[in-house]
């Protein structure tokens, strides 16, 4: 008998700054997904919020790329379990009416940053009661919500770089109070970060106050609460987590800059940032830092996927856990596919093993009852 193939629900694009991003991940994901096990039906999301969908993954995803959404029909998915699918948006005589695109087995969300990595489209995919890829809502929220995470990590005995939290209304209202702050944490230099976001964007690494004033304005352009962080002449170290509550670690990889730091430019734009794999650490030391990352995959309790990255102290050797990415970039040249890749795990197998523990992670769900005191 033929296996019945999977409806796959790939979502992309996004309200986020990191919507390019997620594009490019997503075209990459789309190339590999096998036409002889899922039927994948498409579904983007424009810069400002709206839900579309194309002829194909292809057509939608190149819309999306040129800007042209107005040839995309517009679409939305339901956080009912009755109804569980995509719909699209069709005329019917002087009104609109929505209907039913395709059911969803799975959904494989591509979308980075704020909605989308950060615990609100998996409520919505929660309440739908399907079956989806990566981290819950809790794993989901803490991990992108970098000032959370560290008092995570601090409860776990995870070591994590000094860092204090200071409000967009704080630094409008009395930016030089902002700066002490900040300037009491540590001596420069010192990273600015918004609390809420990934891919590098909005961060600052900051030598002096004029470079941190820069970058606390610059910061709360994308997030109400903003991260400073003391920095730390570090190796970049990246570990790429798989697994739902077996969780495996992959080897790691070193991250080697084109920019002073691994900036959005330095990962997306420039060419000059070099990737080594395996990273050159001791047999201690890589063990340790494939040791901790599942500890803070556990620790959050991760699902599915995570990238956990990490500094390394270059004079004293200490390890600092830096931040965990519940939706990493996902093109062929990312590190998590590429970290597995030499680990032993190709790229689409990968793509299929997240989609088997989503399965998975729906059918222990499916375990939980939802009503007491109920006659069985």
């Amino acid at each position: 008998m033929v296996a019945q193939r999977l409806n796959v629900g790939v979502i992309f694009g996004g309200r986020s700054g990191e919507h390019e991003v997620s594009l490019m991940s997503a075209r990459s994901i789309l190339a590999v997904l096998d036409p002889s096990k899922y039927t994948v039906i498409p579904i983007g999301i424009t810069r400002k919020g709206a839900w579309v969908t194309g002829s194909d993954a292809g057509a939608t995803l190149a819309a999306l790329e040129a800007q042209r959404e107005n040839e995309l029909s517009p679409a939305a998915f339901l956080p009912d379990t009755a109804h569980c699918g995509v719909y699209r948006l069709e005329p019917a005589g002087r009104e609109q009416v929505l209907r039913l695109l395709a059911a969803l087995d799975v959904v494989f969300p591509v979308l980075h940053g704020t909605f989308g990595e950060d615990g609100t489209l998996q409520g919505l995919l929660e309440l739908a009661d399907v079956a989806y890829v990566g981290a819950g809502v809790l794993g989901s929220a803490v991990g992108m919500d970098k000032p959370l995470f560290k008092d995570v990590m601090r409860a776990n005995g995870i070591p994590v770089a000094e860092s204090t939290l200071i409000f967009r209304s704080q630094i409008e209202k009395d930016p030089d109070g902002a700066i002490r702050q900040a300037e009491q944490l540590a001596a420069y230099p010192l990273f600015v970060k918004p609390a809420n976001l990934g891919s590098s964007v909005g961060v600052t690494k900051c030598r002096g106050r004029s470079d941190l004033v820069e970058g606390l304005l610059d910061a709360t352009r994308y997030d109400r609460r903003v991260l400073v962080e003391r920095g730390i002449n570090a190796l970049e170290i990246e570990v790429s987590v798989l697994g739902n509550e077996a969780p495996q670690a992959s080897v790691p990889g070193q991250i080697i800059p084109a920019d002073e730091f691994y900036s959005y430019s330095a990962k997306y734009l420039d060419k000059g940032s070099r990737l080594v794999i395996p990273a050159p650490l001791s047999a201690e030391k890589t063990e340790e830092v494939r040791d901790v990352a599942v500890r803070v995959f556990r620790a959050v309790d991760c699902a599915g996927m995570a990238r956990v990255d990490f500094l390394i102290d270059r004079e004293s050797g200490q390890v600092f856990v830096s931040e965990i990415n519940t939706i990493p970039g996902f093109t062929r040249i990312s590190m998590y596919p590429k970290l597995w890749e030499a680990s032993g795990l190709p790229y689409p197998a990968l793509v299929d093993r997240l989609i088997e523990l989503a399965l998975e992670r729906k059918a222990d769900r499916d375990r939980t009852e939802h009503e007491y005191g109920r006659a069985r």
